[in-house]
């Protein structure tokens, strides 16, 4: 037996809640201020003022870059806005069955055998492939859910940005100015969050000396799990159930007093409100009221205020993207692959960080099991 000091030790750590895992310049969490800090930049003030593209030099070079820096890197995000031919025909192999992020994870993990760095792990190599897989997942995720719905993939527009491009990929339409800027802030709001599960599996694998690739497709399998990606996608599961504003506070009730989780709410840093929510709540109220979709933002506003009233934990980045993502014609399979479409610039700024002064992951468990058994012959065990 364990004595009451060591099980409270062993507790502790449990989900390495609170444990310090590394040094970074990459991202700050402020939980009890409720401050998000993209090196140095607040980003209500990033979100407010800039582009992902900017936020992306931002995350991956450690500054913002000056007007001919940036002009130089988006000529460069240019030079690698397709797919490579086999990519394309991968994904007409996958079956109708198949999950959006089934197919990214894989998809992802294939894109480096076509890469024209492949084999050079310089630093100027990897921020090339870094750039190719922010320009190529949003590419997969639309030229996949065309191909699951019996339509062609669709060029992108050279000239314009990932927010674009992803929605005009996917929809076949050029995308109303307004939804396109909500969508490219949303992509900032979710570039990057510290240690979160994907990051941290990212910057395991990459640890280990692994390419880029193999560390970004570890990533992608840690976001599939539900406990981490997919919370926004449950969140519009449970507005369609509510249905309308009117009942919002009985089904939150009943579901409250069965002991049932909100989505949306909570986070394991956070001890206030996300600072990302009210950036969201802004852009859904507008792009839900300017596509006539009004009734999402209302019943996602009437379950806000019951949680809140009731016990006091409060909205997290999850609870308004889904009825901004809905409202701009998002299907809901793509809520988490959407995701990764902004993550992949926190996770492969990560793995660059872990490289720069790298030392292999290797925590230790504490043991908790039986202890000084004795090995008895397999015919004198009684079970």
């Amino acid at each position: 037996m364990k004595s009451s000091d060591e099980q409270k030790l062993a507790e502790a750590g449990a989900g390495l809640e609170d444990i310090v895992a590394c040094n970074s310049e990459i991202c700050c969490i402020d939980g009890t201020n409720g401050r998000l800090v993209y090196r140095g930049y607040d980003v209500l003030e990033l979100a407010e003022k800039s582009t992902f593209e900017e936020v992306a030099y931002l995350l991956w070079y450690g500054c913002l870059p000056r007007v001919t820096e940036f002009k130089a890197f988006l000529d460069g995000f240019t030079g690698s806005m397709k797919l490579p031919v086999e990519t394309t025909m991968i994904l007409r192999m996958f079956p109708k069955a198949a999950t959006p992020m089934e197919v990214i994870r894989t998809a992802v993990s294939s894109l480096g055998h076509w890469d024209p760095d492949s084999g050079n792990t310089g630093l100027d190599a990897c921020l090339r492939k870094a750039q190719r897989l922010t320009l190529r997942i949003p590419l997969l995720v639309a030229a996949h859910q065309r191909l699951r719905e019996g339509l062609e993939p669709i060029k992108p527009v050279p000239g314009h940005g990932i927010a674009f491009n992803f929605l005009y990929t996917l929809q076949g339409k050029e995308p109303d100015p307004l939804v396109e800027r909500a969508f490219d802030v949303a992509l900032i709001l979710h570039a990057d969050h510290e240690l979160n599960a994907s990051t941290f599996a990212a910057r395991v694998t990459a640890a280990t000396m692994a390419d880029i690739y193999s560390s970004v497709t570890s990533a992608i399998g840690t976001l599939k799990g539900p406990l981490h990606g997919g919370a926004n996608m449950e969140v519009m599961q449970l507005i369609d159930e509510i249905g309308s504003p009117q009942r919002a506070e009985r089904i939150i009730l009943e579901k409250l007093a069965g002991k049932l989780k909100i989505p949306g709410f909570g986070h394991r840093v956070y001890r206030c409100e996300d600072p990302r929510v009210s950036v969201l709540r802004d852009y859904a109220r507008t792009v839900t009221a300017h596509t006539g979709r009004s009734i999402y933002f209302q019943i996602t506003q009437e379950i806000e205020r019951v949680v809140i009233e009731q016990t006091r934990v409060f909205p997290n980045v999850d609870l308004y993207t889904a009825s901004l993502y809905t409202a701009m014609g998002l299907p809901r399979e793509l809520f988490t692959p959407i995701f990764a479409i902004s993550r992949i610039v926190g996770w492969t700024s990560h793995i660059l960080e872990q490289w720069a002064n790298n030392r292999l992951i290797r925590p230790r468990a504490e043991y908790v099991g039986p202890a000084d058994r004795l090995y008895l012959p397999i015919e004198d065990r009684s079970r």
